[in-house]
Order: structure tokens, then sequence, then C-alpha cells
């Protein structure tokens, strides 16, 4: 089970892989309902359009989490919002083998708790070298999260390197 904040699941959505991701991932993917509210419903984009979709496709599970005080001390302690928070209380709580974000906060709240966690451009990466899009693909998403994630220019470099000789 992979459970996704928001940063990650709109910069899939914006670069175009989330279908792809969806279609290879072979476990249950869910959002805790605060990232729901924050992907679907701030305004009229491709990228809310898509996940609104592919929630109501079931592809994304919805849930509501349980512990709201872990939550709230979450977001004092990391500095994180309320869907970083909410995904991290649902890993917690579902037992979730993976974290996707993309929030500097939230993987460093990662780390102390001992959550495994990924990212998109990771997630890209795997699509890369799995087969899963092609290298034009590859290319065309990873300029997309330069121009809309916070990488830095040796990650980038490193992806680069990584799409190419697949």
């Amino acid at each position: 089970m992979l459970v996704f904040d928001s940063s990650t699941l709109i910069l899939l959505a914006k670069a175009e892989i989330l279908d792809n991701f969806l279609d290879d991932y072979e476990g249950k993917v869910l959002v805790p309902k605060e990232v729901e509210k924050e992907s679907c419903n701030s305004k009229i984009c491709f990228d809310a359009l898509l996940i609104r979709k592919k929630v109501q496709e079931n592809m994304i599970g919805v849930v509501k989490i349980t512990d709201t005080s872990l939550c709230a001390r979450l977001m004092g302690d990391f500095r994180i919002g309320r869907g970083e928070a909410e995904a991290l209380v649902l890993a917690i709580e579902r037992k979730a083998k993976l974290v996707a974000t993309d929030d500097k906060n939230a993987i460093k709240a990662c780390k102390l708790l001992r959550l495994s966690f990924t990212s998109a451009i990771a997630i890209l990466v795997r699509l890369s070298e799995k087969g899963a899009i092609d290298t034009g693909k590859a290319r065309a998403a990873l300029n997309t999260l330069i121009k809309y994630g916070r990488y830095s220019g040796e990650i980038v470099k490193e992806v680069k390197k990584r799409i190419e000789t697949k």
C-alpha cells in the first residue's frame, strides 16, 4: 500500500504520468481526506480533474484518518501542512509500505518516523527503467517536474542520465 500527499500526486498528474503509475503499481493507493480536498477541489485544471477522475474510478482510495491528535502534533513538530500530516498519519495507521511526498519537511518526518518514502522524480525513474513509459515521455515528464518541483541540479542530472540509459 502506498499513501500519497498532495505534492507528489499533483506533480505526477501535471507530468502526465499518474495514469502510467496507477496502471503499473500493483498495490493499493490511498490518500487521506485532506489530500483529496487539496488535490481535487482547489480549482478546475487538468491535474485536479485527472486526480478526481482516478478517485471516482476507485484507482485512488480516499480514507479518513482516526488519530487527529497525532496529525496536529506532526503539523507542529515538523512544520508541515494538514495534507502532509494526514498522509503520514494514514501511513502509520494503515501500516503503508511507502509514503509518496515531495515536501522537504514531510521527508524529514518520514525519516524520523522510519516511514519509507518516494518522490515524483523517483517514480518517474522507476517507470522509465521498467519500460512503463518511453524515453520521450520520460524526458517530457522530467521537464514538467523540473518546472513545478524543487529538485537540485545534481538530482536532475542523475535522473537525466538514468532515463537516457535505460
